[in-house]
Order: C-alpha cells, then sequence, then structure tokens
C-alpha cells in the first residue's frame, strides 16, 4: 500500500517537474524566454516614445484593446472600453502622440513599465496566446500615476519574427481616478 501511495506522489511530481519543464523550455518551437524578450522590447520602445518603431511590431490587421475598469472581461462590440482601436485608429493615434495636437502628452509623460509573470496559455498555428502583468509609472509634471494589470496578447509568429495581432491591457484599478485618463498606450 504504502509502494503503490509512493508511486503515485512520484508520478504527479514528474507530472508537474514535465508541465513545468515545457512551459519553461519551449511551446511548439518558441519559447517563454523569447517571448519575455519580445515583450521587454515592447516596453522599452514604448518607454522611450518610439511609437514609430513599436508599429512595426503590429500586424497590419491589430488590435488595441483598455477595457473600462468596471466591466474587465467585457466585449468593445458591446461595452464602452477606455480603448478600443483598429490597425488604423493605432496608427492615428501614434500620429497624435508624436505630434503637438495630444494637448494631454505635450510635453510627453516619462513611463517605465514593469513586466512579469509571462504566461504562453496556448498555440494553434501561427497564433500564441500570451499573459503578463504589468505596472506602468506614469511621470509628469511631479506628479506619478500607477497603472496596475494584465495584459492579454494574440501574437502570430511569421517568418521567423513576432507580431503583435491583439493587444489587452486589463486594468486592476477600481477605477482611473486620481488618473482621469489614459493619455498614453498602457
Amino acid at each position: 500500500m504504502e509502494q503503490r501511495a509512493g508511486k503515485r506522489l512520484q508520478s504527479v511530481i514528474e507530472g508537474r517537474q514535465s508541465m513545468a519543464t515545457m512551459d519553461a523550455q519551449q511551446v511548439h518551437g518558441i519559447s517563454r524566454e523569447q517571448i519575455e524578450d519580445f515583450l521587454y522590447y515592447e516596453a522599452a520602445l514604448l518607454d522611450e516614445w518610439r511609437l514609430d518603431t513599436w508599429l512595426e511590431l503590429l500586424t497590419e490587421d491589430a488590435s488595441y484593446y483598455v477595457p473600462s475598469t468596471d466591466v474587465p472581461d467585457g466585449d468593445h462590440k458591446t461595452t464602452l472600453f477606455l480603448v478600443a482601436d483598429d490597425a488604423v485608429r493605432i496608427r492615428s493615434r501614434v500620429k497624435q502622440l508624436m505630434g503637438k495636437s495630444a494637448h494631454a502628452e505635450t510635453p510627453r509623460s516619462r513611463t517605465r513599465r514593469m513586466i512579469s509573470n509571462v504566461r504562453i496559455r496556448g498555440r494553434a498555428g501561427e497564433t500564441i496566446q500570451v499573459t503578463a502583468n504589468f505596472v506602468v509609472y506614469r511621470m509628469r509634471y511631479e506628479l506619478m500615476d500607477t497603472y496596475v494589470g494584465r495584459y492579454e496578447y494574440t501574437l502570430v509568429q511569421r517568418g521567423g519574427t513576432l507580431k503583435i495581432q491583439e493587444r489587452r491591457a486589463i486594468l486592476d484599478l477600481e477605477s482611473l481616478r486620481p488618473h482621469g485618463k489614459v493619455s498614453i498606450i498602457l
């Protein structure tokens, strides 16, 4: 009896180690480390306001969503979102932020992003589902706003490179106070 219980325990341990090893190494040819490096690179581009280069990380049909804080799991087609941009609107947003017409970002805010708990959630063909936690600090006029939440990405692997097809920044905040707005790309 003790021997069977010991074998079951060993089987459970080996199963957990196998899952952890798979997650830590690769899911269908791409490693979590490669995904993390990609997300860190994206964060650096956004923090450095290299938005034109950031656009190159997006697919032609990319979308960017920031749900409202009261319905974080809502659908952008039926729920009011803080940001619900398709590829055309993303490019327009970047053009506005880089120009002089974005009064909320003239002069530009300084930001610093922290990305953690990156997980590959699934893969189907060239599509990879990824989640990560984030903290974005926004500094402007001697004030600091903190945005906390999680990213949900749909990445695609094309020609050996990763591209962002969908990017959701889901805030954990109960409201936007004291921020009042989202004028940066989270």
